[in-house]
C-alpha cells in the first residue's frame, strides 16, 4: 500500500485537445494536426481504444479562413478572443469572424469552466524569435501543466533555451501554448516540425503515465515570470519605429540582460542601452506579429519552481 499522504491527488485526464492554426500563418501546428488527423483515420480507431477509454484525443485546426489564405488573423487576433467578455457577447453579422470562431471553439472545447470542458488543451504555435520549443502556462498552480513541462524538458533538448515555462496572465489562452521557433511565419521548417511533433508525443505520453497511475516526484524546476513588454523606440509624431533590436540581443532569448547592456540600434547607427534597473531576461525577441502590438521584446524573471508530488486519483 503505497501512502500518499502529501501528494496531490488529481482526476484523470480523460479529454485532451491539441489545436493547430489559431495563428493561419503558424504552419507547424497546422501541419502537424492535419498529419495527426491523417494517421487517425489511417488506424480507423480512436486515441482511447489504446487507453482502455481513458483517453480521448481531439485534433482541431482551430482558424480554418486564416489557414486558407495563410494569414495570421482574418479580422483579428483569435488567441485575444477567448475572454469572458468576448465568449459571452452576442453575435452579430458585424461580429469579427474570430470571435465568432472563439465561441464555436469555446462550444467544441468547453465550454470554458464548465465540468464537460476538456481536462487539458494544448495549443500549437510558431514564432520567429530563437525561442527553441517554449511552454506558456497561465498558472503557476497547474500541476499537470508544470508536470507535464518538466518532462518534456528532461526529454526535449530544445526546451534547453527556454528552461521550463513562461506563466503570463490569463488575459487570454487555450489551456496551455508551445510555441517554436524561429521559423518565419507563412514556411514550414522540417527541423521545427520534429521539435514540435516530438513535443506533443512526450505530452501525450506524460497523459498515459499518469492515467496509468504513475506518481510523480516533486522538486524544483526553473520557470521564467513575465515583467514586462517593451516597445521599439518611436517617433513621437509619426509613430513609426526609429530603431531595431540591437546586433548583439538579436536572437539572445532567455539570455540574461543586463543594465547598460545593447538594446537597439537607431536606423541612424546610434546604440540606445538596456536601462532597466535590474538584469532580466528577454524573450519574443523581435517576434515580427508583434510589430503591431507595440511590442518588441518581452523580459521576465527566472525562478525556481516548486513542485507538488502528483498522483491520479482512484477511479
Amino acid at each position: 500500500d503505497i501512502s500518499l499522504q502529501n501528494v496531490e491527488r488529481l482526476p484523470r485526464l480523460s479529454r485532451v485537445a491539441v489545436c493547430g492554426g489559431t495563428h493561419g500563418n503558424e504552419l507547424s501546428g497546422v501541419y502537424l494536426v492535419r498529419e495527426l488527423l491523417k494517421v487517425k483515420k489511417k488506424k480507423k480507431k480512436e486515441e482511447e481504444d489504446e487507453d482502455g477509454g481513458a483517453m480521448s484525443v481531439l485534433l482541431v485546426l482551430s482558424n480554418p479562413r486564416a489557414m486558407q489564405q495563410c494569414l495570421r488573423y482574418i479580422d483579428t487576433d483569435l488567441n485575444r478572443c477567448f475572454t469572458h467578455a468576448c465568449l459571452i457577447g452576442p453575435t452579430l453579422d458585424k461580429t469579427p469572424y474570430e470571435m465568432r470562431r472563439a465561441r464555436e471553439l469555446n462550444a467544441m472545447l468547453g465550454p470554458k469552466g464548465s465540468a464537460g470542458a476538456m481536462d487539458l488543451i494544448c495549443d500549437l504555435h510558431n514564432t520567429t524569435a530563437n525561442m527553441g520549443l517554449s511552454l506558456i502556462t497561465y498558472s503557476d498552480h497547474d500541476w499537470i501543466c508544470m508536470h507535464i513541462f518538466r518532462h518534456l524538458q528532461a526529454r526535449t533538448h530544445g526546451l534547453d533555451r527556454g528552461g521550463g515555462s513562461h506563466l503570463k496572465s490569463a488575459q487570454y489562452d487555450l489551456k496551455w501554448v508551445g510555441p517554436v521557433g524561429p521559423q518565419p511565419h507563412g514556411v514550414v521548417r522540417s527541423n521545427i516540425y520534429t521539435t514540435m511533433k516530438s513535443g506533443v508525443q512526450y505530452m501525450l505520453d506524460w497523459v498515459h503515465f499518469f492515467n496509468s497511475g504513475v506518481i510523480f516526484d516533486g522538486g524544483f524546476m526553473d520557470v521564467f515570470t513575465v515583467v514586462k513588454h517593451i516597445d521599439y523606440p518611436r517617433d513621437g509624431e509619426t509613430h513609426n519605429i526609429t530603431a531595431a533590436i540591437h546586433p548583439q540581443l538579436q536572437d539572445r532569448d532567455f539570455c540574461l540582460l543586463r543594465p547598460g547592456d545593447p538594446l537597439f540600434q537607431t536606423f541612424s547607427g546610434e546604440t540606445l542601452r538596456y536601462t532597466g534597473s535590474e538584469p532580466l531576461y528577454p524573450f519574443f525577441i523581435n517576434e515580427s506579429a508583434y510589430y503591431e502590438k507595440g511590442i518588441a521584446l518581452c523580459l521576465a524573471r527566472k525562478r525556481p519552481y516548486k513542485m507538488s508530488q502528483i498522483f491520479k486519483k482512484y477511479a
